[in-house]
């Protein structure tokens, strides 16, 4: 068997704190299978072993922190992500959470997880309490994140509207949130003024791809167009984009049309998608009739690129 060689760059954690406090339902809710994972380090390295992955980067994912003191609660996490990392050196990398919409400790939180902890990025969720990333009351923060050049991973949560028919956040409100997020992100001008954040978004950037075209049509209005002087697409373009629960012929398929490989990223979603989920990242990539060198890229050297560390 070939040496675990994958990154995994939308793996997530589950500190006995942290699901203490917002509670396995308010977790388990928005997942498909409707519960909380029983989950440990040890789970996540076993799992990678089995699927050739050598170092998983994790993150906090939906719902956040709808705590009493949600920036106590980020801190302990990501301060748990970190002597994981260090209990098991190039296993685990992290991006590390903000206690967001709190602006002046989200602050402190960036450069304690950067210079202070080694966090190999910041994640954040698509909105926080109905508000998105380009929203003004997040510009310092986005003016710190650009600064520094970081990586930058949003992972999806949910909006403010019910779940359509019930469904679970997960089905359709978590796409069409990352969505919302990008769309926000461009069309208020964020990206165009944080060029130097290294963006990534989960799950093939959620409907991007089959609505990019769409999207390029508001170019016609000037108030729009001004956020994106190259055009809407080449704007999008420069984005990065993770393959999980998006590696299958219909999804990833569209993913590679509308970008290039060099953009993609290898992800499983472990362990709030269950392991087969992680199987089908690894098998759909084998299937995609990539040139080696493509399939090389996704799940190991686009990683590396934005994040050197972890060579």
């Amino acid at each position: 068997m070939a040496a675990p060689h994958r990154i995994d760059t939308q793996h997530h954690l589950l500190p006995p704190r942290y699901v203490a406090e917002v509670g396995a339902d308010a977790i388990g809710r928005t997942l498909v299978s409707g519960q909380t994972p029983d989950w440990s380090p040890e789970h996540s390295l076993a799992a990678m072993d089995r699927h050739g992955i050598a170092t998983a980067i994790v993150s906090i994912s939906a719902p956040g922190f709808p705590v009493a003191d949600p920036a106590g609660l980020c801190r302990h996490c990501n301060g748990y992500a970190a002597e994981m990392g260090a209990r098991h050196p190039g296993r685990f990398g992290s991006f590390a959470s903000l206690p967001l919409p709190d602006v002046e400790a989200s602050l402190a939180e960036i450069g304690r997880a950067l210079d202070e902890l080694g966090a190999d990025g910041i994640c954040l969720l698509s909105n926080y309490g109905g508000r998105y990333l380009g929203d003004p009351l997040f510009a310092p923060v986005m003016d710190e994140l650009e600064r520094r050049g970081a990586v930058v991973y949003v992972h999806p949560t949910e909006g403010l509207d019910p779940f359509l028919g019930g469904l679970p956040a997960a089905s359709l409100e978590f796409p069409f949130d990352t969505t919302r997020a990008i769309a926000h992100l461009l069309f208020t001008g964020t990206l165009l003024r944080t060029r130097s954040i290294r963006w990534i978004f989960s799950h093939a950037g959620g409907t991007i791809p089959f609505l990019a075209e769409r999207l390029a049509r508001l170019e016609r209005r000037p108030d729009l167009k001004q956020h994106a002087p190259d055009g809407v697409l080449a704007e999008l373009r420069r984005l990065h984009f993770d393959v999980a629960l998006s590696a299958g012929a219909l999804t990833l398929g569209g993913l590679l049309r509308f970008t290039t490989p060099d953009r993609v990223l290898f992800a499983s979603d472990f362990p709030h998608a269950p392991e087969p989920a992680m199987a089908g990242s690894v098998e759909g990539l084998s299937k995609a009739a990539l040139a080696p060198e493509d399939l090389a890229l996704i799940e190991r050297g686009n990683a590396l690129r934005l994040m050197p560390r972890l060579a």
